[in-house]
């Protein structure tokens, strides 16, 4: 594997060290977009060979369309997703992921008197889809796949939308489809409804007049076993419903399909009610025969409904059929956590209320999860009235989010992989509970949430929610120092649902405690609420004093007794990951100390010593490292102390006589081994390392851990992240020797959240090509052959961790808005730029052209009093 990395390093130096020792970062910035333009032509120019490459933010055709699923729908609402033939799957709206549940929803088009003139509205059926798919071994029952269908399909993408043109040399109309649903920096209600829409876009190509009959079809997939399902009338629509059973609120669901054309629809109620396969057919038979049947509705039992909307079309023109959703499930049976006991005094008591930080606490807290919406609308009536109302005002300030951020002058392979990871937003990662407040796992498996309680130190590091929707980032603060956090400033690192007071039985988490007062500093520069920071600083100074008690007893300014952190098991001794967190977090204290006046020498003592301790003992000369201590701790013997999934058989007994506890990893070349001061100069702290240092170990994992082939790379843990003639960044490497027999447990695996964040950080020291390098292995395996381009897993689907993406904006441009200040800062890595910014109270672009900045505000306001340019004022022009 050596000799692969080493000729990897042999081609760069010689094709690109000389240039980057003397070319100026925007020159590098142009040839990466130089490099991408000639990819783009040489696939153009053999695509009839079959070539699989793909140009990083580009169309999608041919094996690249197979595993795209691209997620429709609110934050914390649930979801259905687009594939990139235009099928409709991952129909997920009862607050749980249904990966892979096709609904049988299809819209059609049939031209009249043409002879096999009826197609679904969509591509070829992926080939994976008909062997070894679930099910697969009853022949695809009850689906669509055996339908007539478009020859071709290409796939693009400017999230929120997602667009497929559908062509058939033997059709005279092209189409086009649009995916999307409402999402809106800032206005965090609008972009939470549950509703989505697929717009259909007809071009008759021939000069003749085309009579059609569009429909849009669904079997009512609401209906449960124990349920009765119901279709009513809507306008211009219908309503897939399943009423209440006696005992399981639960199952109450409703779902609309309604069009706002101004155009005739005629609705068929009730497809033929029959048994096999009588339903599909009778309704194809309709369709195909370019007919429109009126039907009305039935009690109960109707195994689907359908939508007919006849179309003319002269030569050349073209029309757009909107379909519109939206659903309401006001219920569910999801919880999770254990609730404190009812202990006002004890240790179990949460060190302030609610309505001290600000929350009202008029809600009773429900049994259950219970969505945002359904505190905002009492019914699907009122959701799709809403909907239909605000249609165009939600698509326009959309399509203005999508412009601002794609109107870049950014990187294609940064632009696709900040774009993709937005998705998660739209996944049943998220959930917004009935107060309004967030709560996420870390991601999803296909029938259920994985790792529960909107974990601390997987979401340390989520860029995008911060910028994007401050208020609903800063809801996360307010649970983790009020609910999560008990009078002696222990944090759980997992919040209850519904969010409540919750059960202090086991450890904190190290990295996610002492991110999360980083986090409150840069929510606060962000909001530019003194009054929220003055209100939270009591409890943040709980927590710090907590951490410091905890893991710092002796006050030597280092994280040194076993700590709990993100790969699920406690670190014992000092190391640079760990302690880069503390001596951030002590920082952002101490800034917010100060600018209140008060005395923070305590911490700035704390802070000189483990600077000084992690730049001298904890550096190798190269990288930062661990050092393993068990002994001479507080803490108990590690076979009797406290842990998660870790026990000391004697064969392991003997292994800690030797090396120490299982699951360090001692002299290894981390990739998150300064993962703190990452999080502190995206917080907009200073850097509270020594940057010479930090630069140093940036590099050294660059070299040794970013592996362009892993054919023979040894992984026995979770392979699938990346394998075989893949490429990706390795979470540790011991390329000094001293690999530990059980090092922690995820040390061979690749994770994209850790990719982006080293690669944010190379870009943010100069290291731009190092960067892009990471972040191209990365994006090359989520091409939508083999893996979803919009579904960046770790422990589950759409993993929270990879919104780390968004950072690597951050990283090239510096830019940073400071709503205290009201300060704009920039920092570019790539020379001159434009590129999108995300503020507290709006949305723009920014500009730097030959030093001098300009601010586009395109939604909202951005107040700005000052414009710093590495450093120096500026003027905005």
């Amino acid at each position: 594997m050596q000799q692969k990395k080493d000729r990897r390093s042999f081609i760069r130096n010689l094709t690109l060290g000389t240039v980057a020792a003397t070319t100026a970062p925007s020159a590098l910035f142009a040839s990466s977009q130089a490099q991408d333009v000639e990819t783009t032509k040489k696939i153009q120019s053999s695509e009839e060979e079959g070539a699989s490459a793909r140009a990083f933010n580009s169309v999608y055709r041919g094996e690249h369309l197979s595993k795209i699923a691209f997620p429709i729908g609110g934050i914390g609402a649930g979801m259905f997703c687009l594939e990139g033939s235009g099928a409709i799957s991952h129909m997920s709206i009862r607050h749980k992921p249904e990966l892979f549940h096709e609904p049988t929803t299809f819209a059609a088009i049939a031209i009249k008197g043409m002879a096999n003139g009826a197609k679904v509205l969509e591509g070829p059926v992926p080939e994976w889809k008909l062997f070894g798919y679930k099910d697969y071994g009853g022949g695809g029952s009850g689906t669509t796949y055996g339908l007539p269908r478009f020859e071709q399909a290409a796939f693009t993408t400017k999230f929120p939308f997602a667009s497929i043109e559908l062509t058939d040399n033997d059709f005279p109309l092209k189409v086009t489809i649009e995916g999307w649903s409402p999402f809106i920096p800032t206005d965090e209600d609008n972009s939470s409804l549950p509703v989505g829409a697929l717009e259909y876009k007809f071009v008759n190509t021939g000069n003749e007049r085309v009579d059609a009959v569009f429909s849009f079809n669904s079997r009512n997939f609401v209906v449960q076993p124990d349920g009765v399902g119901v279709i009513k009338k809507m306008d211009k629509g219908f309503l897939l419903s399943q009423d209440k059973v006696e005992g399981k609120p639960v199952l109450k669901t409703d779902f609309a399909i309604f069009t706002n054309n101004e155009d005739e629809v005629i609705a068929d109620y009730c497809w033929f009610r029959g048994a096999w396969f009588d339903p599909l057919t009778m309704v194809w038979n309709t369709i195909k025969d370019g007919k429109s049947k009126a039907v009305d509705p039935v009690d109960k039992d109707a195994p689907g409904a359908s939508l007919f909307i006849p179309i003319q079309l002269d030569g050349k023109e073209e029309k757009t059929v909107r379909i519109l959703m939206a659903w309401y499930v006001p219920e569910s049976n999801e919880k999770a956590g254990k609730t404190a006991p009812d202990d006002k005094q004890g240790k179990e008591a949460c060190c302030t209320t609610p309505s001290a930080l600000g929350l009202s606490e008029s809600m009773a807290i429900p049994e259950n999860y219970k969505p945002w919406y359904s505190e905002k609308f009492k019914d699907i009536n009122e959701v799709s009235a809403y909907w239909k109302e605000q249609y165009s005002l939600l698509h326009k300030n959309s399509l203005l989010f999508r412009d601002a951020f794609y109107t870049s002058s950014l990187p294609p392979e940064v632009m696709e992989a900040v774009a993709a990871n937005l998705s998660i937003l739209k996944t049943p990662t998220v959930r917004r509970q009935h107060d309004g407040r967030l709560w996420a796992y870390e991601g999803i498996f296909p029938h259920n949430g994985c790792c529960d309680g909107s974990c601390t130190h997987v979401w340390n590091y989520a860029q995008a929610l911060p910028h994007l929707f401050p208020a609903l980032e800063r809801s996360l603060r307010l649970t983790e120092f009020c609910e999560n956090q008990n009078i002696e400033g222990h944090q759980g690192f997992r919040a209850n649902l519904p969010i409540s007071p919750l059960k202090h039985d086991f450890h904190a988490a190290a990295d996610g405690q002492l991110g999360g007062i980083m986090k409150v500093f840069r929510d606060w520069r962000i909001s530019g609420d003194d009054e929220w920071m003055i209100k939270l600083y009591p409890m943040v100074q709980k927590s710090l004093d907590y951490c410091i008690l905890t893991w710092d007893p002796k006050e030597k300014g280092i994280v040194e007794e076993p700590h709990h952190n993100t790969y699920d098991i406690e670190f014992w001794g000092p190391n640079g990951m760990c302690t880069s967190f503390y001596l951030g977090a002590l920082k952002a204290l101490i800034e917010m100390g100060t600018y209140q006046k008060k005395d923070m020498k305590r911490y700035v003592s704390l802070y000189k010593k483990g600077k000084k301790y992690l730049e001298s003992d904890l550096y190798d000369g190269e990288y930062f490292i661990q050092k393993i201590q068990w002994t001479g701790l507080k803490a108990p013997d590690p076979t009797k102390a406290q842990s998660f999934h870790t026990q000391y058989t004697p064969e392991a007994v003997e292994i800690l006589k030797k090396e120490g506890p299982k699951y360090q990893y001692g002299t290894g070349c981390l990739s998150d081994g300064v993962l703190g001061s990452w999080m502190a100069t995206m917080c907009g702290l200073e850097n509270p390392l020594d940057q010479e240092k930090v630069n140093s170990h940036l590099k050294a994992v660059h070299q040794y851990n970013l592996k362009d082939d892993l054919s023979d790379h040894i992984n026995p843990q979770r392979p699938t992240y990346a394998m075989g003639h893949e490429g990706g960044l390795l979470l540790c490497t011991w390329p000094k020797g001293g690999m530990l027999s059980l090092p922690f447990v995820y040390s061979n695996e690749v994770w994209t959240g850790i990719e982006y964040q080293v690669a944010s950080h190379l870009m943010q020291i100069g290291e731009v090509e190092k960067g892009l390098e990471v972040i191209r292995a990365c994006r090359k395996r989520y091409d939508g052959r083999v893996r979803n381009p919009f579904n960046e897993y770790e422990c589950g689907s759409w993993y929270a961790r990879a919104m780390a993406s968004y950072a690597c904006l951050q990283g090239l441009t510096g830019l940073r808005y400071d709503a205290v200040d009201k300060i704009l800062y920039i920092d570019s890595k790539v020379g001159d730029f434009s590129a999108f910014l995300s503020t507290n109270t709006g949305f723009g672009q920014v500009h730097l052209k030959s030093g001098i900045p300009s601010l586009d505000v395109v939604y909202g306001n951005i107040p700005v009093n000052d414009a710093l340019v590495s450093g120096k004022k500026q003027k905005l022009s």
